[in-house]
């Protein structure tokens, strides 16, 4: 066991306000996506260790139920500050981490500052209320119902690697803000990033056992996790094959998802195509694609098809392509092997069953050069399965409502986007799409955060954004005034 947060490049866990290390002695190393360097080495904990943390978690929360909110928001503060202090040094860590470039990574970390900066000003602006019984139809005057808003308990947070600080902190600010405690999953690969967060909430002044963090195999520990009978409520982000997993092996546990989609971009004939194509190429290829929100297929009008290809085809070409250690890349390796492979095999089924290669559709290593396919038929793999990586196929439409009906003909209902200069236009579309939330002359993207985020269907479960997010991990209570007439 150690106190400290590393130890000769070996990361710890935050458990009731001590960093200690597994008693299994076993590590997994964190292998870097860009070269496979070693970047550091966590510990893959046991179920019985797994039983400290939440057993900690849950002492801890209710003394900090009862810590008033302005001194939760303080700390919350508090830990902005650090987090934003310590951007460059986190940016570090996940450009060879998770192969972000720096900027990116950079503006990850800020963001995150933000979040909790907001998180904490609305947390104080939540209130209850009175509500009258006269006010209902034939019910009592002498009554009135006071209500709160409680916190749940104790948290699961399980964060993925392509935002490993910010899909992190926005789940543990909101809990805390509130006041549940918070144990943290990180993903395998975003580990360290994850927990040098967690370390920033600690220094920030968050008492012992109110956030925690558990590293280890998800195939070992991860139904463990969220079967715990001290879980509270799960919060997670992560792929909708694990995601309706934990939905089947919970039972009357609440949950909030954010799991996969298949955003379209609905280009309709009046569209201004330059700005259509500046947002495509940013929503489909920043970060390679790696994003739930990413641009993953284009619906276009016939007559436009031509123009848009041709001068998508140009911006895609001048992509900076290569090693985020060298500078800002737009694309960059994929997490792993195994999603360069998926990705590989997705441009294969599409070359094979006729899709017009335009560019791109090339391997070296875990880099997937941006691909573009035109006339991508609806028997194609990629017309269908998320890619999470660059590669971009175009549907050729005949009208507003094959495009409609081809977006919505889909398991995934996260987010889409419409291009048009015309209002009425943009109202029609936005009515008819099966999604949480339609773009109008915009990439498909999160935020700003303070708005509600959502995936319908195969997309997710509840609603997320700040305030939401607090909502989620908070109920209310009715406390009802008898006044008895004397």
């Amino acid at each position: 066991m150690s106190n400290s947060f590393v130890n000769d490049d070996v990361y710890n866990n935050l458990v009731d306000g001590q960093w200690v290390s597994s008693e299994t002695g076993k590590t997994i190393e964190i292998k870097s996506p860009i070269d496979n360097r070693i970047v550091g080495k966590v510990q893959s904990m046991s179920t019985k260790e797994v039983d400290e943390v939440f057993k900690a978690a849950k002492k801890a929360q209710t003394m900090w139920r009862n810590v008033p909110v302005n001194k939760r928001a303080d700390i919350l503060y508090k830990a902005a500050k650090l987090i934003e202090e310590s951007a460059e040094e986190i940016a570090e860590i996940m450009i060879y981490e998770i192969a972000k470039d720096k900027k990116s990574s950079v503006s990850e970390v800020k963001r995150t500052a933000d979040f909790i900066r907001f998180t904490a000003d609305t947390v104080k602006n939540i209130e209850g209320g009175s509500i009258p019984g006269e006010s209902f139809p034939g019910s009592d005057r002498n009554k009135i119902s006071i209500v709160k808003r409680e916190p749940l308990g104790v948290i699961l947070a399980i964060s993925p690697f392509n935002y490993p600080v910010n899909l992190s902190a926005s789940k543990i600010a909101p809990a805390l803000a509130i006041g549940n405690s918070v144990v943290l999953k990180p993903p395998t690969q975003g580990s360290i990033s994850a927990l040098y967060l967690a370390k920033l909430f600690h220094e920030a002044g968050v008492p012992r056992g109110v956030i925690n963090t558990i590293t280890g195999r998800g195939s070992e520990i991860g139904d463990y996790c969220v079967t715990h009978p001290l879980v509270d409520f799960i919060n997670f982000t992560g792929s909708t094959q694990v995601g309706q997993h934990i939905s089947k092996i919970t039972s009357m546990k609440p949950l909030l998802m954010e799991l996969g989609g298949k955003d379209a971009a609905i280009i309709l004939e009046d569209a201004d195509i330059n700005d259509a194509v500046k947002n495509i190429i940013s929503g489909a290829f920043s970060y390679s694609g790696q994003r739930c929100t990413a641009v993953k297929r284009i619906l276009v009008m016939k007559s436009i098809a031509d123009e848009l290809v041709s001068k998508l085809k140009y911006s895609i070409s001048n992509l900076k392509v290569g090693n985020p250690t060298e500078g800002d890349m737009d694309i960059v390796p994929l997490i792993d092997d195994k999603a360069a492979d998926f990705v590989e095999g997705l441009i294969e089924d599409a070359k094979k069953k006729g899709a017009d290669l335009v560019i791109g559709g090339n391997r070296e290593g875990r880099i997937i050069y941006p691909t573009l396919f035109d006339n991508v038929t609806l028997d194609m793999r990629i017309a269908w399965e998320e890619p999470f990586g660059p590669v971009l196929p175009i549907i050729r439409v005949n009208n507003v409502d094959e495009a409609i009906a081809i977006a919505n003909n889909s398991e995934y209902g996260l987010q889409s986007s419409v291009f048009t200069k015309n209002i009425n236009n943009a109202f029609y579309v936005a009515d008819k799409l099966e999604v949480g939330t339609v773009q109008v002359n915009n990439k498909t993207e999160r935020g700003p955060d303070h708005f509600p985020f959502l995936g319908v269907k195969s997309s997710g479960l509840g609603t997320q954004g700040i305030r939401y997010s607090i909502e989620s991990m908070s109920r209310l209570k009715a406390i009802v005034l008898n006044i008895k007439n004397n």
